[in-house]
């Protein structure tokens, strides 16, 4: 079959762009014939390994004139296209030339399958791709955390795909609601196995993201800050990189925190960190599903998190594989890591857990579930309602009614 991707920025550094190369490489390794097409392009090659078996196509190619074609938010109401509403957290992405670039190419594609990725790009293939392509919108946020002009074209327009696909079971609900004769399908990302298990060893706790609002750091700070008065000798490494990263490191001066908390930025060593820590935070506002969080999981991390919309509670079992607190508590989440860093049983005992858990998420379980989803649409058969639903599956929980 013929299987097209389209992304905002393969050249990228994020996770769903991460996903959708597993995916793609998963579905070429199958003997499918599959390629991403990438909406723009700012760098010379991809920050992630990509099979070479999958096309790689840009559409608007930017390294060299990024300034007239991304001009900013000032520029944003003159130049814009006509699809994209002005909420979608991507939407300065798009000018006139950049959103012609993308209907041109989903409007020209006549058969197989177009996967689209986020809000602006679903939007753009449910009005202009041909009628003879199976549409499949992904969904890697959540559909409450879009603003109100990006949900209203939503309900308006995405009842046009062939199947709507998500990451969570709060998701999948909130969709259906929306939406309730589109078929909302729950397929959750996959996560490649850890090869090194922590040994909880080090004190150091561990944080990953992009370094904005989202994530959550400004509330995770404080949090380690209250926990750690107890435990002197424990450290936070919070990885990635992001317009708040001043912000932050302002904090971590205010706090007392300096040379306790450290902003590592962005690196290509995850594994070896996660494997080298003893705890993983989660300090999201809000999630699709936390990649990071349950790759930390497969290292037998413990976690502490927000229970926040959605994700950390379609994974963690409360107390079994990991500790979840209320959103935004921060006495909450230094209680859930002042327990964690005093109780080093408690540590192991949840991180045994936290890996077994983790393994559901291999790409063996979750790949097969994309390739009969495709086959199924393709022969235009009725999208049963089987996928990510078994309760007995280590890594199946959101069907437990949360």
């Amino acid at each position: 079959m013929k299987i097209r991707y389209v992304l905002l920025h393969a050249y990228g550094v994020g996770g769903t762009i991460r996903t959708v190369f597993n995916q793609a490489g998963a579905m070429a390794a199958l003997g499918h014939d599959v390629e991403i097409a990438s909406v723009v392009r700012r760098r010379a090659k991809p920050q992630f390994a990509l099979d070479p078996r999958v096309r790689l196509a840009p559409l608007v190619d930017q390294r060299e004139s990024v300034a007239a074609d991304s001009l900013g938010r000032k520029v944003w109401r003159r130049l814009r296209g006509k699809l994209v509403p002005r909420g979608e957290f991507a939407a300065e992405y798009f000018t006139e030339r950049v959103e012609k670039a993308v209907i041109d190419y989903v409007s020209a594609l006549s058969d197989g399958i177009l996967v689209t990725t986020r809000p602006a790009l679903n939007l753009i293939s449910a009005r202009r791709a041909g009628k003879h392509v199976v549409r499949v919108a992904q969904d890697h946020m959540n559909l409450d955390a879009y603003p109100e002009p990006v949900r209203a074209d939503i309900a308006r327009y995405y009842d046009r795909f062939d199947a709507v696909v998500v990451l969570t079971r709060g998701n999948q609900l909130a969709y259906r609601e929306l939406l309730p004769r589109t078929p909302i399908v729950r397929i959750p990302n996959a996560v490649h196995p850890a090869e090194r298990m922590s040994a909880q060893e080090h004190p150091v706790v561990v944080a990953a993201g992009r370094l904005v609002w989202q994530k959550g750091f400004d509330l995770l700070i404080p949090a380690f800050g209250q926990a750690a008065r107890r435990h002197p000798e424990w450290r936070l490494r919070i990885f990635g990189s992001g317009p708040k990263k001043e912000r932050l490191a302002e904090l971590i001066e205010s706090e007392g925190l300096t040379g306790r908390v450290s902003l590592m930025g962005r690196t290509g060593r995850m594994a070896e960190e996660l494997a080298g820590a003893s705890i993983y935070a989660l300090s999201s506002r809000f999630e699709g599903l936390p990649m990071v969080m349950i790759e930390a999981m497969g290292h037998a991390l413990p976690v502490a998190a927000f229970d926040c919309p959605t994700g950390p509670g379609d994974v963690v079992t409360p107390e079994v594989d990991g500790l979840l607190v209320p959103p935004q508590d921060v006495g909450a989440l230094a209680a859930a890591l002042d327990r964690l860093m005093g109780d080093r049983e408690l540590r192991l005992r949840i991180g045994e857990r936290a890996a077994r858990t983790a393994r559901g998420y291999a790409p063996e379980a979750v790949m097969p579930m994309w390739e009969d989803l495709f086959s199924e649409l393709l022969a235009h058969e009725p999208i049963m309602d089987t996928y990510w639903t078994d309760p007995s599956h280590p890594a199946r929980r959101g069907s437990r009614g949360r």
